[in-house]
């Protein structure tokens, strides 16, 4: 099982800053999800600005979330 997610903090140009677990610190590129279907709702930077941690993951003030597995893998 990979890394979960203990903090989040939303930075500029639609990235996050992801502390993990096992004290790793990465970084997600949201861009690519803003296309996406719901995800869309993530340009309103206010609601972006709104992720927090949520179970070993990420949610967004809207109920939006990303597996915690493709934050971990994906991350740089």
């Amino acid at each position: 099982m990979n890394p979960r997610v203990i903090n989040v903090k939303p930075e500029q140009n639609y990235n996050l800053l992801l502390t993990f677990n096992n004290g790793e610190v990465k970084c997600f590129d949201v861009k690519p999800y803003l296309e996406i279907g719901i995800f869309k709702e993530l340009r309103d930077l206010s609601l972006f600005y709104s992720v927090k941690p949520c179970l070993g993951s990420i949610q967004w003030a809207n109920g939006v979330d990303l597996c915690p597995d493709t934050l971990y893998l994906e991350s740089k």
